[in-house]
């Protein structure tokens, strides 16, 4: 038996997968979970450590036989969270997460300093927005002054993650796009957005080096290996940030499909082979971990939403559902804006969940459950219409995520975003596709054979579009974007 690992570090917990290569099956996932700070400034921040334990524990959950056979790992995380490293590897500070919001300031900052948004955008290919890294960084320079002295290492998650398992520093161009100190057309660090932070101190030594795509960013330590009981010296791959893993994961690794996951957040991806930016900036112009480039769309509410709904009411999963699957399309008016973590497209970092439209006969729990799934969906439709505006043709949807496995909640996707819709048979993408990354760097052959050797789909919950529910949609979405742009003055 040869198995490949992946190593997803989320937002809420850590997933091992590993993958039996010859009889193409998953042997087991464990998982362990992670704690969150928050506050209402839109503070969010996890200690380093925590994901180092979670990794620790899930390994402890596998037989040590499985663990011998291992011959590859893969590390899949949350892209955006900066995790500030001294000289001698430690954490300096927390690490300030994806769905951080309290660096608008810093946000619009920076901006300024780099000559507005026009001019960050021909050098980035993106804009600076609340939640991506470099804002985090003038955020501990300006409120953690001694440990912004001592920093050494400006690493991602997963950066940090294969620097325990190997003690290399290193990158890798999917995970860095979404730094916003990235020139993604170039694949290259900026010097100069860095030199915004600071203009005294040379920031871009700091950075670690670029590992290409399906080359592996070095081997596992003694210490590691003997921590998490793998053996010692099997290579570690470039590894990916969550959605570039998730695109492994699916598929998503050739022209014309897209990859909707819904889980804490939201997104909608594709692969390309050439630089797709987006003015507008609805869609990041995110690189790929295989070489190419992944245009995505990101959401910061999407089973946020339903969990609230269900926290609100008491009730679980499959109640939620059935009671969603009483409402009409539309929910007789009743329209939820899913902001409840401020939001990244459209850029409302302050922005508040809102339930609207409501009257005495349409206040019903059933249209309150059917909005919250829907709205998810229209949140992404966006990104849907961007790509067919920026020439990306889309053949079918690949839905993955805790969404995916709600019936009600494929449908309605279909349907509004009127393409037909596969699900992978492994549910655990970015942890799939941590494995399969492992899988490519340890075999070197062609990414496109090996995903579509290994990843396979689930029949059963395919769905096709239903052309008069796309009709209704579109009117139950244009209301919901006229929600969206009433209520937005609000939360400026």
């Amino acid at each position: 038996m040869q198995v490949v690992a992946g190593i997803d570090t989320g937002t809420q917990s850590t997933k091992v997968l590993c993958y039996d290569i010859d009889t193409k099956r998953v042997l087991l996932t464990v998982s362990a979970p992670h704690e969150m700070f928050s506050s209402d400034d839109g503070t969010r921040e996890q200690e380093a450590v925590w994901y180092l334990d979670a990794i620790r524990s899930c390994f402890d959950q596998i037989e040590p036989a499985v663990k011998k056979q291992i011959i590859g790992i893969g590390v899949s995380a949350q892209q955006h969270g900066f995790v500030p490293v001294g000289k001698n590897g430690e954490v300096l500070a927390p690490v300030k997460l994806w769905c951080d919001t309290s660096t608008k300031a810093q946000c619009d900052e920076l901006t300024e300093r780099l000559g507005g948004e026009q001019r960050v955008f021909s050098l980035l290919g993106n804009q600076i927005l609340p939640g991506y890294t470099l804002p985090k960084i003038l955020h501990l320079k300006q409120h953690r002054k001694d440990a912004y002295d001592k920093l050494a290492h400006i690493l991602l998650p997963h950066d940090y993650i294969n620097f325990y398992l190997t003690g290399e520093y290193s990158a890798e161009a999917g995970d860095a796009s979404g730094t916003a100190f990235f020139d993604v057309e170039h694949k290259r660090w900026s010097r100069e957005v860095l030199e915004a932070v600071d203009d005294s101190r040379d920031l871009y030594s700091l950075l670690p080096p670029l590992v290409e795509a399906g080359q592996r960013c070095g081997r596992v330590q003694p210490s590691a290996a003997k921590e998490l009981g793998i053996p010692v010296g099997i290579p570690v791959s470039c590894g990916a940030g969550d959605n570039m893993a998730g695109a492994i994961g699916t598929g998503c690794v050739g022209k014309g499909d897209l990859t909707m996951s819904m889980g804490t957040s939201g997104t909608l991806f594709g692969y390309s082979d050439s630089c797709i930016t987006d003015r507008k900036g609805r869609l990041a112009a995110f690189c790929s971990s295989t070489g190419g480039y992944l245009p995505l769309l990101c959401t910061m509410n999407c089973t946020i939403t339903t969990e609230s709904v269900r926290s609100l009411f008491g009730y679980d999963v499959k109640q939620l559902d059935q009671l969603a699957a009483q409402a009409p399309i539309g929910c007789e008016g009743v329209v939820m804006l899913p902001f409840f973590n401020g939001e990244r497209v459209p850029n409302l970092p302050h922005g508040k969940g809102v339930i609207a439209g409501l009257d005495m006969s349409n206040m019903k729990v059933q249209n309150i459950a059917r909005s919250a799934l829907e709205s998810s969906i229209y949140a992404m439709k966006g990104g849907l219409d961007a790509f067919g505006e920026l020439g990306f043709v889309p053949q079918r949807i690949i839905l993955t995520g805790g969404g995916a496995k709600s019936p009600i909640w494929r449908q309605i996707a279909c349907d509004v975003m009127q393409l037909p819709l596969a699900v992978p048979k492994v549910a655990e993408s970015a942890a799939f596709g941590a494995a399969l990354q492992a899988l490519w760097t340890v075999q070197g052959s062609s990414i496109v054979d090996l995903a579509r050797e290994h990843v396979l789909f689930d029949e059963s919950k395919s769905c096709t579009p239903d052309k008069e529910a796309g009709r209704q949609y579109d009117a139950a979405y244009a209301r919901y974007q006229a929600y969206v742009e009433a209520m937005t003055p609000l939360f400026a």
